[in-house]
């Protein structure tokens, strides 16, 4: 495994993050603690995962099978650097928040990090998150909240999750009036091969900044691994945003182009899509989300893939991003 240190702090994590989100919904507590025991055996040290996760009426459950998974022992906390989230609802589907239960108001902040660290039967956090901007708290308020509880050694960094670029500027900017408060030190966004929109103000913001970028869905919901040799294979078809885009045929061809390039490479896929994030500046690492042990085993090589120059300019070709900003939507 390969390893980078998170955004400008001292924080070392591997360049891949295990995400954790198939954990319970589709994917047992017992092959999900395997998976885990896999990811840490192959260096992975970097774990992903959010209150709301196990979703529906399961929200939570997540975090309960990882804080199971920890009280194992073999210091398997000790080796993980852990990030969660927090932001939505944990009520069930269709039940409607109770005020201060959801969003980033001081009070949320502090009954989730509470809620959460029960959950994973932990002491502490080592990156708690924002799963998405609160258009009405201060950041004011945020960042006293936050402090409280670093200096109550419940967590020790803060990152953000779908943020735009400005909110990461305004973010850390206010963070730097107030004394002893480091801010924003990562940010996870969607950014992968066919999604590139991140180039336009996130990614600049998060490098000007000193966050790392940690890009989520870096298959494009499966879009980028392999779907349509797996349907002429007669193996999982394309569901989902997958599913929707490659209805388009326009979009179809893409893709095609795509798998043809990497099978005239003899690169799988998948392996080449989160090969391909590893070269963009900024990136800390990507997050993947295996049900199975034979997914991890395929992201695991992508670390040590090496993308030759007439690829690169290939996938470029195929999948053109926008451009540097902004130049990109000016002169």
């Amino acid at each position: 495994m390969k390893y980078t240190q998170l955004g400008r702090t001292g924080l070392k994590v591997s360049r891949l993050v295990l995400g954790t989100m198939n954990f319970g919904p589709q994917t047992d507590e017992a092959d999900s603690h395997a998976i885990m025991d896999a990811a840490l055996d192959a260096g992975i040290n970097f774990f992903d995962t959010a209150n709301v996760y196990g979703w529906g009426d399961n929200k939570g459950r997540t975090e309960e099978i990882i804080g199971n998974w920890f009280a194992k022992g073999g210091d398997r906390r000790e080796k993980v650097v852990l990030a969660t989230k927090m932001y939505g609802n944990m009520a069930g589907d269709g039940v409607a928040a109770w005020p201060n239960h959801d969003k980033l108001s001081a009070l949320n902040i502090r009954r989730s990090v509470d809620a959460s660290l029960k959950r994973l039967q932990t002491d502490y956090i080592d990156v708690y998150q924002f799963h998405h901007i609160d258009r009405a708290t201060p950041f004011e308020e945020i960042w006293q909240a936050i402090d409280v509880l670093v200096q109550q050694g419940k967590i020790l960094y803060v990152g953000s999750s779908n943020f735009p670029g400005y909110k990461i500027a305004q973010a850390n900017e206010i963070a730097a009036r107030r004394s002893g408060t480091i801010g924003l030190v990562s940010e996870q966004c969607l950014y992968n091969l066919a999604e590139r929109r991140a180039e336009m103000e996130v990614i600049p913001a998060a490098q000007d900044y000193g966050v790392g970028v940690i890009p989520w869905s870096p298959l494009q919901g499966g879009l980028l691994g392999g779907v349509i040799k797996k349907e002429v294979k007669g193996g999982r078809r394309a569901s989902g945003r997958a599913a929707d885009t490659l209805a388009n045929p326009a979009a179809r061809a893409q893709i095609q182009s795509y798998e043809d390039l990497l099978d005239k490479h003899g690169i799988e896929p998948g392996e080449a899509a989160l090969a391909w994030l590893l070269t963009r500046p900024g990136v800390t690492g990507p997050i993947v989300g295996p049900r199975t042990a034979e997914q991890l085993e395929s992201a695991l090589r992508a670390v040590e893939l090496e993308l030759g120059e007439d690829l690169l300019t290939g996938l470029d070709e195929i999948f053109p991003g926008p451009g540097p900003s902004p130049e990109a939507f000016a002169w």
